[in-house]
């Protein structure tokens, strides 16, 4: 009898290995679950990034505040007769 049941619990390990380990196993689904979370959280990131470029290109789209602002910021430009004033911090000196 006992020959008997160590040729069943070989077959039965033999019919699961292919289940857990082979190349569909569960390792593989599980892997590949880590895999989707993974790029739907990157995904979710880029969605965030894209509905702010495309508030903003709206926003240069619609009026000239925003690119005016622009204009002042990235490339420093000024209105005819306004008088532009920036302040520069002092660093601390190294001791």
């Amino acid at each position: 009898m006992k020959p008997l049941a160590y040729v069943l619990t070989g077959l039965i390990l033999a019919i699961q290995w292919p289940l857990w380990f082979g190349k569909g196993g569960w390792t593989k689904v599980w892997d590949l679950g880590r895999q989707v979370e993974a790029s739907k959280e990157a995904n979710q990131q880029l969605a965030q990034r894209n509905a702010g470029l495309d508030a903003e290109v709206r926003d240069l789209k619609q009026g000239l505040g925003a690119v005016e602002e622009r204009a002042r910021n990235d490339l420093g430009m000024i209105k005819p007769d306004e008088l532009f004033v920036q302040i520069v911090e002092k660093k601390a000196a190294k001791p």
